[in-house]
């Protein structure tokens, strides 16, 4: 038997949250990767501090398992729908996918992204219902949804005779009868050996690697993970490697790689079929071909969805620029967002006609706000502005982009989320009861209507509400949108906020700053009450004097301040406004600083 019959490689998709990065966990424990005494954290692959933080993935990793003489290399994905971009070009490194959907919670928008894609490029698919321990669990309904959303997504006879697998992957069992609970994940390997099939690709043609991913080691410099389509490729090797702008260059693999477990393994040589890691070529990037001299034949990358939301990264130039920040010039700033687009493959920047402004445009806000949070944790400083949705003329007509948002509510908070949509310009397109209480709406509404909206509903349902988005295509531009109906509390001079002077401030409305924190003039410490801007003094003293008076000099009680979070922030400023991020600190602040040349704008502007 040849050695790609002895291979299986799979990607793990579902929607966030539904357990793929535990099933992995379990998938390599119970395979042996790790020695019995070996201490190992939950949820291995997602080494990131921002992912485990958070608790969600956000680069797509490889590993693999050996399972009866049969190597499965695995990838696990991300689930939320701002990184489809890292699912896409991962589906062209594999055979089949094993896709993931929760026992309770069924079908979710990601659910939907991530399977039109698999269905679209032909991949095998099993469905795995996982989280089957979970109350109130209904796999044979979520089945049924399953084969629904198959349907919907015009899947042809063979795809729509899927084989699915039932699972828990926190206790570490899989069956195929929907009843059992207990036993461990032989059931889901040998499904996948069983209805995988082997990597089609002839090892004696002449060689092709199609790169899909990036890695990068501080000693041996950048790695290209990709996948041998045809051919064997060796150390030391000469290659052809094709370009995306349609140019070759002549390139050599210095070492190659492959996955065992959670760890990349030296080797001679790879044959088709192979996911391999391959260092020594300086400037590689993503969607590129590798093909040997005599027979140079790139192929065709995957086209990746455009970018739906823009940002401005500008030059820190508030009175406390500098402070904090390792990074802070126009040149840091610009050589870190052109490095983030050569492995961010659904993000794209621009330069604009001043030299200390960038445009950066993502999938949504939290894919903009994960590559913020990551530049600053590395030492740069800079500003953001308000996230806009980007606006594209088809047919002549202005269109802009919508969202198919699905949200779970108690019953009692319905009304409330519909009001604020209905104003946001969401239309109700369906609405159900589920067991528990919950009530199931779904929405088509402009992207832009969801900015700044997050915050607005887990006040409306008192946290309980579950909110989920998924980029549905754009449609004729919608009309105006009132978002933001309040002002902000902007400080009206440079000093440290006191007790007394937030105690005078409290009552115009929210405040976002304790006392003792350095403040300048313009900066925004709070929500105003009101549809209206007001500048207070929180840097205001008490006047000392011998006077005494009963009740005058009882002790100040402070509100306790609101604690805002990066995309709290990106949601809460309005045009005129922008985001400081340094390595320490968030702070809001006015485009123009000065309040006379505030007022002097306002002026000229009406």
């Amino acid at each position: 038997m040849s050695s790609e019959k002895n291979l299986r490689n799979i990607a793990i998709i579902a929607h966030v949250d539904h357990g793929k990065t535990t099933l992995v966990d379990e998938m390599l424990k119970q395979s042996g990767i790790f020695r019995s005494n070996e201490q190992v954290q939950d949820r291995v692959m997602d080494s990131n501090d921002l992912e485990r933080e958070r608790g969600i993935t956000i680069l797509s990793k490889n590993t693999a398992v050996h399972y009866n003489d049969v190597k499965i290399n695995i990838v696990d994905t991300p689930g939320h729908a701002d990184f489809g971009g890292e699912v896409e070009r991962i589906l062209m490194m594999v055979d089949g996918v094993l896709l993931l959907v929760d026992a309770f919670e069924g079908c979710m928008p990601q659910t939907r992204f991530v399977l039109k894609k698999a269905l679209g490029l032909k991949k095998k698919v099993l469905v795995v219902i996982n989280k089957i321990d979970r109350p109130n669990a209904r796999p044979a309904e979520v089945v049924d949804e399953v084969i629904d959303l198959f349907i919907d997504l015009g899947a042809d006879e063979d795809q729509l005779d899927f084989p699915v697998v039932y699972a828990s992957a926190r206790d570490g069992y899989s069956s195929l009868d929907e009843n059992v609970r207990s036993g461990d994940m032989r059931p889901l390997l040998d499904a996948i050996l069983e209805h995988i099939e082997p990597p089609a690709g002839d090892a004696n043609e002449p060689l092709q690697i199609l790169f899909s991913s990036l890695d990068y080691d501080d000693y041996i410099g950048r790695i290209g993970v990709g996948r041998v389509e045809r051919g064997k490729v060796a150390k030391n090797q000469s290659i052809v490697l094709c370009k995306t702008d349609g140019t070759t260059q002549n390139v050599k693999v210095s070492r190659l790689y492959q996955f065992e477990g959670l760890n990349r393994v030296e080797v001679e040589n790879a044959s088709a079929g192979d996911i391999v890691c391959i260092s020594g070529i300086s400037d590689l990037n993503i969607g590129e071909t590798a093909c040997a001299p005599d027979c140079v034949e790139p192929l065709p990358f995957i086209k990746i969805d455009e970018p739906t939301i823009s940002m401005n990264f500008i030059v820190n130039d508030s009175p406390f620029a500098g402070r904090e920040g390792k990074f802070v010039t126009s040149r840091n700033i610009r050589d870190r967002l052109f490095k983030e687009v050569e492995t961010n493959v659904s993000m794209r920047v621009e330069e604009t006609e001043t030299t200390d402004t960038f445009k950066v445009s993502g999938r949504g806000e939290l894919h903009l706000s994960i590559l913020i949070e990551t530049m600053r944790r590395q030492g740069y400083e800079f500003q953001v502005s308000r996230p806009k949705v980007i606006l594209k003329e088809i047919d002549g007509v202005t269109c802009e982009p919508m969202e198919l948002l699905i949200v779970e509510v108690p019953e009692q908070y319905v009304g409330a989320v519909i009001e604020k949509l209905g104003s946001r310009k969401g239309e109700l397109i369906n609405m159900g009861t589920r067991d528990g209480g919950s009530t199931h709406l779904e929405f088509r509404i402009p992207s832009r209507g969801l900015i700044g909206y997050r915050s607005e509903f887990l006040t409306d349902t008192n946290g309980n509400g579950i909110m989920n988005q998924l980029f549905d295509g754009y449609e004729p531009y919608k009309g105006d949108i009132s978002t933001r109906e309040r002002g902000s509390i902007v400080v009206h001079e440079t000093g440290v906020s006191t007790a007394y002077g937030l105690f005078n401030t409290q009552d115009r409305g929210r405040l976002f700053i304790p006392a003792g924190v350095e403040v300048y003039e313009g900066m925004i410490v709070g929500e105003c009450a009101k549809n209206e801007d007001i500048v207070c003094n929180v840097c205001k003293n008490k006047h000392l004097t011998n006077t005494r008076a009963s009740g005058s000099d009882d002790a100040l009680r402070l509100v306790p301040h609101s604690n805002m979070s990066l995309e709290q922030c990106m949601e809460f400023i309005k045009d005129d406004e922008l985001l400081e991020v340094t390595p320490q600190s968030l702070r809001l602040r006015k485009r123009v600083l000065s309040k006379e040349q505030r007022l002097k704008q306002q002026f000229r502007g009406k």
